[in-house]
């Protein structure tokens, strides 16, 4: 009663070794290294602090982005601990910024300080997320909200950032890393405006590395600059909590902490931990790899594979859009999985 045939189905479970093709270039020596200079928004808690710390822990100049003033003081005060603990490493800036990803101008006056301070900038991670957003009828305000700092922000980091990268006599390679979403590759039913987000985020930096892979190939570019795409799996951050932070104040309503499914400070045993998504970035970085997809600790990299490949059937094999959640197409994709899984 199947719908499909399996005979020519190719999902790609084996990953390719991106290193043995190309020289990693910058590589991670090159970039996070004592006085090179690095720039993270969304940096008050989750992956942003985590890479913030990891930053601090590598002798590097630390600038920390984000809207919430307070829990941004606290990211600071761990990042300056971190920083305590290097010995042999000469001034090393920890400064923070609050700063709205979604204004182009607050992103170009932030460049500006950046440079002025350092006339670099060594390594950019766009993180800033929201959470918020809803279905296909959501309200205008809404969605361009979601966009503005999903979309838009990386956005506005890359365009406030990357020529003046390009143009310092300063340095002579840059990374910038755009974090992502699963949910911006499968497209899981139940927040759009989020997924759009993430898609576009995800067109957007493959186009730039595209991009900047040209020029880097030319051997008259001075700065040679690479980008990636960050993306997470399940992680302990705090973005559900934020969301939900932000719509009871919205509405007057008491926020209640402990009714957020899970967080930073109420960790998920499914999900990754921040540090562990850093660690996990740093090394297929070291790979030379632009797809930063992260398992988590119940979704393993073949399963990952496996549910992408299942998506882009639906446009090859004529099904409806998102089938894997349609009701006609449950006992396919499960028996997909089944038949195309390794066998342990």
């Amino acid at each position: 009663s199947s719908k499909l045939s399996f005979r020519w189905l190719c999902c790609f479970s084996t990953r390719t070794n991106t290193s043995s093709k190309m020289t990693v270039s910058p590589s991670n020596e090159d970039i996070f290294s004592p006085g090179n200079t690095a720039v993270i928004t969304g940096a008050s808690s989750g992956i942003g602090r985590a890479t913030a710390i990891m930053c601090a822990s590598k002798g590097m100049n630390v600038w920390l982005v984000d809207v919430d003033e307070e829990e941004l003081k606290g990211a600071v005060e761990m990042v300056i601990e971190e920083k305590k603990k290097i010995r042999g490493v000469g001034e090393q800036k920890i400064v923070n910024v609050v700063a709205d990803v979604s204004s182009l101008s607050a992103m170009e006056k932030l460049s500006e300080q950046v440079f002025a301070a350092h006339n670099a900038c060594h390594f950019l991670m766009n993180n800033a997320g929201i959470g918020s957003g809803g279905g296909a009828l959501t309200p205008m305000e809404t969605l361009m909200h979601t966009m503005e700092v999903n979309t838009y922000g990386p956005i506005h980091g890359c365009l406030a950032f990357v020529p003046k990268m390009k143009s310092s006599a300063s340095q002579t390679c840059a990374l910038v890393v755009n974090t992502g979403s699963k949910q911006g590759i499968t497209m899981p039913p139940g927040n759009l405006s989020y997924n759009v987000s993430k898609a576009a985020l995800k067109a957007y930096t493959e186009g730039l590395e595209h991009e900047l892979s040209t020029e880097r190939r030319d051997e008259s570019t001075k700065v040679k600059i690479r980008a990636a795409l960050l993306i997470p799996g399940w992680t302990n951050t705090s973005i559900a909590l934020k969301d939900a932070r932000a719509k009871a104040q919205s509405s007057g309503e008491t926020f209640d902490a402990s009714k957020v499914f899970f967080h930073e400070g109420k960790p998920a045993s499914g999900a990754w931990m921040p540090q562990q998504v850093v660690d996990f970035m740093l090394s297929e970085l070291d790979e030379g790899r632009f797809y930063i997809l992260c398992p988590d600790n119940d979704v393993d990299r073949e399963t990952d594979n496996l549910r992408m490949t299942w998506t882009m059937q639906d446009i090859t094999m004529d099904r409806p859009p998102l089938s894997r959640w349609h009701p006609d197409y449950t006992e396919d994709f499960t028996e997909f999985l089944e038949k195309n899984k390794t066998k342990k």
